[in-house]
Order: C-alpha cells, then sequence, then structure tokens
C-alpha cells in the first residue's frame, strides 16, 4: 500500500483502467457528435427526413445502450450492497483501522446514492 496515497497496486492500476475506458467513451461520445453534425447534410439536400431518422435512431440506440449498461450495472452492484456493508471495517478485530469508519461509510453513502441516480437514468 503506498503511504502518500492509501492505495494499494491493484487499486491504482484498476483506476487506471477504468480511466481509459472512460476515455474510450469519450472519444466515441466525440465521434457521435461528429455524425451528428454530418446529418445536417441530408436536410441541406433537400431530405430532411433522413436527417430526422437517422438523428432519432441514433438517439433511440444510445439511450438505449445506456439504460441497459446502467441497468445492469445498477444491478450488479444493488445485488452486492449487503456483502459490502459488512466490509466495514471490523473495529474489535483491528482497532488500528477504526479511522477508516467514517471513510468507508462516507464511500458507501456515495455508492448508493449513485446507485439511486442510475436508478433514475433508467426509468427516464
Amino acid at each position: 500500500m503506498d503511504q502518500t496515497t492509501g492505495m494499494t497496486e491493484a487499486e491504482r492500476e484498476a483506476r487506471a483502467r477504468i480511466a481509459r475506458h472512460l476515455q474510450d467513451l469519450h472519444r466515441l461520445h466525440l465521434v457521435l457528435a461528429e455524425e451528428s453534425r454530418a446529418l445536417k447534410a441530408f436536410t441541406t439536400e433537400g431530405q430532411a427526413r433522413a436527417e430526422i431518422d437517422l438523428a432519432a435512431e441514433m438517439l433511440e440506440g444510445y439511450l438505449g445502450a445506456s439504460a441497459a449498461f446502467l441497468e445492469n450495472m445498477r444491478g450488479r452492484f444493488e445485488a452486492r450492497l449487503a456483502l459490502l456493508r459488512r466490509g466495514e471495517p471490523a473495529f474489535g478485530v483491528r482497532p488500528e483501522r477504526a479511522p477508516e469508519h467514517g471513510a468507508f461509510w462516507l464511500s458507501f453513502s456515495r455508492l448508493c446514492a449513485v446507485l439511486r441516480r442510475a436508478a433514475k437514468g433508467a426509468e427516464a
């Protein structure tokens, strides 16, 4: 464990992998935004319906894929909440870890809040 950050090597590697995937997702968003701008050509060529249909298909596809991903992740982590909750630092067993109590519950509350936001996003 790194004394300056408090993270293990495995945690740093997992964070780095997730950051790379989120960068890839951002690049995909930029590509889709560019594709959406290119759709204007259909309207300027007198084919507004083609732009409308393609835009609707793109947005529906994106929303469907995003909602499915959020629902999958939400379900996965909600199913693990009880197990994660039991992961609270055991003060009786290792009292030197007692200061982690507040940080643990702050992290757990953050995950619960994100899961509630994901559930609302899936409902929309």
